[in-house]
């Protein structure tokens, strides 16, 4: 059986070394793309990050394929509809990163709050002034979570410690974990209009697609701020960029955007030939928010701490061997 592993570090190809023994294995830090190299195609198993294109048209390349094991919790950049008719396995890590994205979402909320990018240009340049650098207390405030899942839990974990307000909504309320962790469940309306921070934590899935848009941004309280370290793309970024521009609401802290992966090639703003697979009106609002003094984004660091990575290596290679084994697990949808 043949192995191969895209979009790997070199530290992270130790981890897969221990199936060496099992099969043919090809490590690399290339992604998947549409025009792999001949070495490649005769893969029974690969293994990828969220940066590869797993598109039918990149899978067909694949004569043999069997399972996909995607190092990631979402599954939103494989074509699953293609795997499902032409029985390729999907697995992937279920959790790997709660607390690691929950601590990175308050690290967004004080950086925002105390305004420490601000603060540390400023001193860099040997500005040592406060005007303009006052902040506000998270004790009292009401945070806002939407999607308690195992990272809104471990959020609203977070956020009990500074003695902050919870407010949820989820479609499967857990009313056990609300009673135990004290937190209140309540409707979205509800949720936006009272919250002072709203942080985002679904699944990136068509249903949650644009769930945060202009009419959602309507019933927002003025001086809101808006976490989202879920997918880009439930955030409406063209309607997210004018309400930021108009000042109702403050601030946002985002770890992702809907063309993230485009938008890290930024010449091809630039090109008047420009024929990528992103929508270029989202692309350039994506863009525009990078120059907002009143937004921090980050390039989707959220789950990579080296415990987290480490979590999520371990996990996708267990997923593999298990595969082989004849007992898979983590396995996504009909597989």
């Amino acid at each position: 059986m043949k192995i191969v592993g895209f979009e790997l570090e070199n530290w992270e190809k130790e981890t897969f070394g221990r199936l060496k023994d099992k099969c043919e294995l090809l490590l690399t830090d290339k992604p998947v793309s549409e025009n792999i190299r001949n070495q490649y195609e005769d893969a029974d198993i690969i293994s990828t990050f969220i940066y590869s294109d797993l598109s039918a048209k990149a899978l067909k390349q694949f004569k043999g394929l069997k399972l996909i094991a995607t190092r990631s919790t979402g599954i939103d950049h494989i074509d699953v509809d293609y795997c499902h008719k032409n029985n390729i396995a999907v697995s992937n890590v279920p959790t790997y990163g709660q607390n690691t994205v929950a601590e990175h979402a308050f690290a967004l909320i004080h950086a925002i709050t105390r305004h420490i990018p601000e603060a540390v240009a400023r001193t860099r340049s040997g500005n040592f002034s406060q005007e303009g650098l006052q902040g506000i207390d998270l004790n009292g405030k009401i945070l806002g979570v939407i999607g308690t899942g195992e990272i809104g839990r471990n959020v609203i974990r977070i956020a009990k410690g500074y003695e902050m307000e919870v407010l949820a909504f989820d479609v499967k309320p857990d009313k056990d974990a609300a009673s135990r962790m004290g937190y209140k469940y309540t409707d979205m309306d509800n949720l936006l209009s009272r919250s002072d921070i709203i942080s985002i934590h679904v699944p990136g899935i068509e249903k949650t697609r644009n769930l945060i848009s202009e009419p959602q941004f309507k019933k927002m309280k003025p001086g809101a701020i808006l976490i989202n370290t879920a997918r880009g793309f439930i955030v409406n970024v063209q309607d997210l960029l004018r309400v930021l521009s108009e000042r109702k609401i403050a601030a946002a802290g985002l770890d992702v955007l809907p063309e993230e992966p485009v938008i890290r090639e930024e010449a091809e703003l630039l090109r008047s030939t420009y024929t990528g697979k992103g929508d270029l009106e989202v692309l350039l609002a994506d863009h525009m928010l990078t120059e907002l003094q009143n937004v921090i984004i980050t390039p989707h660091i959220g789950f990579n701490t080296r415990e987290a990575v480490e979590r999520l290596l371990n996990t996708s290679v267990d997923n593999i061997d298990s595969f082989i084994q004849g007992n898979p697990q983590n396995l996504i949808g009909n597989n």
